[in-house]
């Protein structure tokens, strides 16, 4: 990021001398964030240490328009905003992709708030269905003041850490299949996302940037869901079963994730969806991240261009 220069304020003659202040600015972003306002505090420099400005004469009289302390204001300077989606355009240009494959990925900066999507087309979900079906689950049992049974829990954990697909058809006919996900996704915030027909809820159509939101949802504290329905999804999200250990973990420091990814060869063409939602931790800061992918050739390479693709999106907050 480039430092920003406060301007030079000269003092006026007071007739015996001319008093020439040299100004040292100290930028402060408010919070946190990589746009804002910077408001700068200078002070008198005699290139050798912080001095008074009263520097006048012996008696005389400071004018008006002279600095009575070795303080003096400067206006507030706006801080040119870092086009965060530039930056991930310009990232996912190096990402390959495949002919007839597409890819979008969506990324929020929890520090900062700031936020970069690319590519805007829709997606089958695949299994990544399966956090909105627990979300949409546990926001019906808060309605209803219950708590989960015993039968769903175990449903739950196996269709979270294991990816259990019985386990999720069992709690998407619990949760009145597309017609419970869709009233829920209204109220959580998603618009770009439709629960698949009847029993097929790996069919449910939506885009990265409402995948972001049910992270946010899951992970932030304006959510539908009470704390302990998002801690309860959390910690299931940060036990996959280790060979489903990869998609947007791969941005991350060491074990610092929680992901649900998904994985389904289309019959009607034989290529894969692959899609990979999650929080992780990368250079000291938390990511939300969605990368949704399809028609891709493979399983192996569907995973390899959806770790690309948030490798790229943690890029666009790290690289400044």
């Amino acid at each position: 990021m480039a430092p920003h220069r406060a301007r030079r304020r000269r003092a006026r003659p007071s007739g015996r001398r001319t008093l020439l202040y040299a100004v040292v600015a100290s930028a402060v972003l408010v919070g946190g964030t990589s746009a804002g306002t910077v408001y700068v505090k200078a002070q008198a420099h005699d290139g050798g240490g912080l001095v008074s400005s009263s520097s006048a004469a012996p008696g005389a009289s400071p004018t008006a328009s002279e600095p009575t302390s070795g303080e003096t204001s400067v206006e507030p300077v706006t801080e040119p905003s870092v086009d965060r989606a530039a930056l991930l355009t310009k990232a996912m240009g190096a990402v390959t992709v495949a002919s007839g494959a597409e890819v979008s990925v969506a990324v929020l900066d929890l520090d900062s708030g700031e936020s970069a999507a690319y590519g805007g087309g829709s997606f089958d979900t695949a299994s990544i269905v399966k956090v909105d079906i627990l979300a949409t689950l546990l926001l019906q049992a808060q309605d209803a003041d219950r708590r989960l049974t015993a039968r769903e829990k175990t449903y739950a954990t196996a269709m979270i850490t294991n990816s259990d697909n019985a386990s999720a058809s069992a709690l998407w006919d619990v949760i009145g299949r597309a017609h419970g996900l869709d009233a829920a996704n209204d109220r959580f915030g998603l618009k770009g996302t439709e629960g698949g027909d009847g029993a097929l809820w790996g069919l449910t159509r939506t885009t990265a940037a409402d995948q972001l939101a049910l992270l946010q949802q899951v992970f932030g504290d304006d959510s539908r869901l009470g704390e302990a329905s998002r801690m309860y999804l959390q910690g299931l999200m940060g036990e996959i079963a280790a060979d489903q250990r990869w998609g947007v973990s791969a941005a991350a420091d060491g074990s610092g994730w929680a992901l649900k990814n998904g994985w389904l060869p289309r019959s009607t063409t034989g290529l894969w969806d692959v899609n990979s939602i999650g929080r992780i931790t990368a250079d000291g800061h938390g990511y939300l991240v969605a990368a949704l992918s399809d028609g891709n050739s493979t399983k192996a390479r569907g995973i390899s261009l959806v770790e690309a693709a948030a490798r790229a999106a943690v890029s666009a907050f790290s690289a400044t």
